[in-house]
């Protein structure tokens, strides 16, 4: 209305910015000024006047593409966040095929931070250090640019997921984490929002934070817990020196508890961990059983990741055997356990590679 636009153009800025199923995605002004029934040319002039941008503050920079289809989305930093050292942003788009009749999909994984504070040692993220926090519109930006990369490319497999498992810990910036998950599963007409279902949202286990995440959003919850004992777990994931394996199981127990104990609560929810197997630190048979005793009485799957190395690493990805074994004994402890196979990896795309730049130096692979 400052603008002196008409009320239903606010529609069309939604439509065209988020997109639906017969919308091509826009990214500026001009963009919208060329397509029928577009912005005329003094409403573009007094947008862009007003300081009002399409682009979320980030800019595509390059996209790396895997053997097996994933790619690599890196975005310049446009304002403060940039700094001088040409601080990048990175999100990755992941193809996922299903099976027989059931349509591809793909999804996205985004990025919360640049960097990361919590050190995870096994992580090549963690080693970068915290340099930004991303704000609201630069985490939605990385969403829609992936959305609008798949429509160019890929026009018939649409983006139904976003996972914040990029870089950075989600819940160390949970305002601008949570502002961006209302935005992206706002319902609105003529756009494709995303289920809350569809958002899963990774941390390695900020207490407090998670009872407010799953206070104020129906999004999904991933612990990375990645370790069966405090020795351990100190060692690999520092923060767990702040809020240890008791903390978090208790935290747990009261935001996912059985669905039995819910009365069958149609909108109960799981809680996701994820537990990278690190060859000789935390994949024997006794941390398989440990796992399944640490998540009695909480509604719970488990994710077994196959860690990705990286340049400067000293741990090693266990063997398939020995992920096989340690899967078996979660499964007949009475528990849904998947195995992450490693995706991008070939591009750095994968989970914890994520990141450029200087790194301190990784500690000693075990406790």
């Amino acid at each position: 209305a400052r603008l002196g636009a008409p009320p239903r153009r606010a529609q069309h800025i939604w439509e065209w910015v988020y997109g639906g199923r017969e919308v091509k995605f826009i990214r500026g002004w001009e963009e919208g000024a060329r397509r029928p029934n577009g912005f005329g040319g003094e409403f573009v002039r007094k947008a862009a006047g007003a300081g009002g941008r399409l682009d979320g503050g980030l800019a595509l920079a390059e996209v790396h593409r895997a053997g097996d289809g994933t790619r690599k989305l890196l975005f310049a930093l446009e304002g403060p966040e940039g700094g001088a050292g040409g601080a990048r942003a990175e999100a990755v788009l992941i193809p996922i095929t299903r099976s027989s009749g059931r349509k591809p999909r793909a999804t996205v994984c985004v990025s919360s931070q640049v960097g990361c504070a919590m050190g995870c040692q096994f992580c090549y993220t963690g080693l970068m250090g915290l340099q930004a926090n991303l704000r609201t519109e630069q985490i939605v930006e990385q969403v829609l640019a992936a959305k609008r990369l798949q429509q160019e490319e890929e026009p018939g497999t649409p983006v139904t997921n976003v996972v914040f498992m990029g870089m950075g810990e989600p819940l160390h910036n949970l305002p601008a984490v949570l502002k961006a998950i209302e935005i992206l599963c706002q319902p609105n007409q003529g756009v494709n929002h995303f289920s809350p279902a569809k958002v899963t949202v990774s941390t390695v286990g900020l207490v407090p934070e998670m009872r407010e995440l799953c206070a104020k959003t129906r999004a999904q919850l991933a612990l990375s817990l990645h370790a069966t004992t405090d020795e351990v777990r100190d060692a690999i994931v520092p923060v767990n020196k702040r809020y240890n394996i008791a903390a978090l199981t208790a935290c747990l127990r009261e935001l996912f508890p059985p669905k039995a104990a819910t009365h069958r609560d149609p909108h109960s929810r799981y809680v996701l961990i994820e537990y990278v197997m690190l060859h000789g630190v935390n994949d024997t048979d006794a941390d398989a059983s440990r796992l399944v005793q640490l998540l009695r009485g909480i509604e719970a799957k488990v994710n077994l990741i196959v860690f990705n190395p990286h340049e400067g690493t000293r741990f090693a990805p266990s063997s398939r055997e020995r992920v096989k074994a340690f899967r078996s004994i979660i499964v007949q402890g009475g528990l849904v356990c998947t195995v992450r196979d490693s995706r991008g990896d070939d591009e750095m795309a994968a989970c914890g590679q994520l990141g450029s730049g200087k790194r301190a130096p990784a500690l000693a692979a075990g406790p």
